[in-house]
């Protein structure tokens, strides 16, 4: 696998209102446990519609995994010109750091957001530009908008070639009661 695309819930959908959020340490913890044996398999790419949540965590993963894997670029592909232009200043100082680190930064659609159809061509973009997803939705813990990203990439999965990555909030909350533990100790 060359190229993965790595999304998942939105902060709000997670409950997740800030940047220091607690919660959020762990999600990034899963995210590198999860891409750190794909890049010493060869992968070279990450792709994320860099939406606020998920996305943009999994940014911040790759960017400090590139210190460790100088080849392993970062692709942010969005579907409108300026997604963070109604967000708090603070989330779009954040977004702002995250894309200046990326090797690709892009918008399907130059316009500003204009309607789903955005949404839709950007999400076609990503499933062909990749090779799997690793994605973070579980269905017992939360809906949300990853449910029709995880029914498109499930389809793909059983045509052939498409790898499907699924991470669940057991292995956060794993990964947390690890380190809760270790505290402890």
């Amino acid at each position: 696998m060359k190229t993965l695309l790595v999304t998942g819930y939105r902060a709000h959908e997670l409950g997740i209102y800030d940047s220091k959020h607690q919660g959020i340490p762990y999600i990034k913890k899963a995210l590198a446990n999860r891409m750190i044996p794909l890049v010493e398999e060869g992968l070279e790419w990450v792709i994320t519609p860099g939406q606020y949540g998920v996305d943009l965590w999994a940014c911040e993963v790759v960017l400090e995994l590139k210190q460790q894997y100088p080849g392993l670029k970062l692709g942010i592909i969005t579907a409108h010109a300026a997604p963070e232009e109604k967000w708090k200043e603070e989330k779009q100082n954040e977004y702002r750091r995250i894309i200046a680190g990326a090797d690709y930064y892009g918008a399907v659609s130059n316009a500003p957001y204009d309607g789903s159809w955005q949404f839709r061509a950007r999400d076609d973009l990503l499933f062909r530009k990749s090779d799997g997803i690793l994605l973070f939705y579980d269905e017992d813990a939360a809906e949300g908008s990853a449910k029709f990203t995880k029914e498109r990439a499930l389809k793909l999965h059983a045509e052939g070639d498409y790898e499907l990555y699924l991470m669940h909030a057991e292995e956060i909350q794993n990964i947390a009661d690890e380190e809760s533990q270790r505290n402890y100790e």
